[in-house]
């Protein structure tokens, strides 16, 4: 009798972000077909997960994977090895970016990314844009063309010399976006007050890694982020804020949120498990640490765990940023750089779901729904990939973690799969690995074994998502159209 199914998991403990069942679960041709206890199904191969926990394949909406920095200096990690370590943490689907920069055609850079990782990827993938140059070619043409073809949300940036747009083009973004249906993500930071405490410790001696940290000061962040919210709300337009780190601005988009804006936000690993002190290290060392904005103390930890439990970040993200410690990477510019010239960023795309089950769920701050919620189900909202993705129903795509709570890992880098060359989070000991981890109904990872050929993974366009609608009343009370009777945007 020929198999009326490809994959047949029984006896699995199904969690989403809604719902808990003990059920098995059928796929053909890559999704899910069937929900239920004792499915009598002849499948061409059954899994027994023996009640263990099985949640939708997590949705990494936040990742740098074979992208060249403004600085010039590219990633360690191409869509290859990028996307081999998701999986094996239990990311089904990536969202890294397309990066334009100043004098680039958008539509050329997205051309050049397809050209990268169609041959490469393991998993599933998507982009966003980056826009450093709006010009009027790119708003009024390129940008919206794009959007229509499925790259529906891009990012743009308050700081960074080479990226960094000014409030009047960051209205014109959020214009574009209110029109177009797409979804703007900010780096916020001030960039002024950034330079200026950098300068200064600079002039005063101060070049140590150690030292990012001071430059990128809390309220930097703070400020920045009232202004892009503020700057979105004037424009009537959905914005979501990236890597926050520090309360004041987790406290500006709670604010938001309450007053009814469009306001959407994430942190990341680095948040909640590192420190500014770790960036205190003999010589170089402490450069592994150092991201923007960079981590801040126990008190900043504590916030950071509240929003997540408490809805103000509807995503958790990686913002994987793999570059080596040496010249080809943090070091491009002298083995002693100072701190305001080295390339910053950490890794954390496939310690990003274990993280956060191991310390969040096992350590009581969160449930099994909420960590769902966040690593796939809201990215996957928040995005227009669901219920493709990010959830386990009739229809979705066959994306699987069947997970082995039970084992105890101790991080260590030469134990991933991330061409770095060093983990942040090295031996810290966490509870809770991927056994087996299925993407469209392939099983791609098994006893921590690669089973997916480069170039499997498929790219994925994405509908226009419904947090990409007008932003909510703005603070004035009136929008501008609304205040004058004209349509401004």
């Amino acid at each position: 009798m020929s198999a009326t199914v490809d994959l047949l998991i029984t006896d699995a403990d199904l969690v989403t972000a809604t719902d808990r069942m003990r059920t098995d679960i059928a796929v053909r041709d890559g999704r899910v077909v069937a929900l239920g206890e004792g499915l009598d199904r002849n499948a061409a191969r059954t899994i027994p997960a023996g009640g263990r926990l099985v949640t939708p394949g997590g949705v990494d909406a936040h990742c740098h994977i074979e992208q060249r920095a403004s600085t010039g200096v590219m990633t360690a990690d191409d869509f290859l090895s990028g996307t081999i370590s998701a999986a094996h943490g239990g990311t089904t689907t990536v969202l890294p970016f397309a990066a334009q920069h100043r004098g680039q055609s958008l539509r050329e850079v997205v051309r050049a990314y397809h050209a990268v990782a169609e041959p490469k990827a393991v998993i599933d993938y998507g982009f966003h844009l980056i826009v450093s140059d709006p010009t009027e070619t790119v708003l009024g043409q390129e940008l919206p063309a794009l959007i229509e073809d499925g790259y529906t949300s891009f990012k743009v940036y308050m700081t960074y010399d080479a990226l960094r747009l000014n409030d009047r083009q960051m209205l014109d973004v959020f214009a574009t976006a209110r029109r177009e249906g797409a979804l703007v993500m900010v780096h916020a930071e001030n960039h002024d007050m950034i330079g200026w405490l950098a300068d200064r410790l600079l002039t005063q001696g101060h070049r140590a890694p150690k030292f990012h940290t001071v430059a990128h000061s809390r309220l930097a962040e703070g400020e920045a982020t009232r202004r892009a919210i503020d700057l979105a709300r004037l424009a009537d337009a959905s914005v979501f804020i990236v890597h926050v780190s520090e309360p004041g601005a987790m406290a500006a988009i709670r604010q938001a949120q309450t007053d009814g804006a469009n306001v959407f936000a994430e942190t990341c690993p680095q948040y909640l498990f590192l420190t500014a002190e770790d960036t205190d290290k003999p010589g170089m060392d402490g450069a592994m640490w150092c991201c923007s904005p960079p981590p801040r103390d126990e008190a900043a930890q504590e916030a950071m765990w509240q929003g997540l439990a408490n809805g103000t970040f509807a995503v958790f993200s990686s913002d994987h940023a793999p570059y080596t410690l040496d010249a080809e990477g943090k070091l491009a510019k002298g083995p002693d750089v100072a701190f305001k010239h080295m390339v910053n960023g950490v890794p954390g795309l496939e310690v990003r779901m274990p993280l956060l089950l191991s310390e969040g769920v096992g350590g009581g701050r969160i449930d099994l729904n909420r960590f769902v919620a966040v690593t796939a189900t809201e990215p996957a909202k928040v995005y227009g990939l669901f219920p493709r993705k990010g959830t386990v129903a009739v229809g979705s795509d066959a994306d699987l973690v069947i997970w082995d709570r039970e084992r105890e890992v101790t991080l260590r880098w030469e134990d991933l799969h991330d061409r770095v060359g060093y983990t942040p989070y090295e031996g810290r000991r966490i509870r809770g690995w991927p056994d087996l981890v299925i993407s469209r109904g392939r099983v791609v990872i098994e006893n921590g074994t690669l089973n997916a050929d480069p170039g499997t993974g498929r790219f994925l366009p994405r509908v226009r998502p419904d947090s990409a609608r007008p932003g909510g009343r703005p603070a004035a009370g009136l929008s501008p159209s609304e205040a004058f009777g004209a349509d401004l945007f």
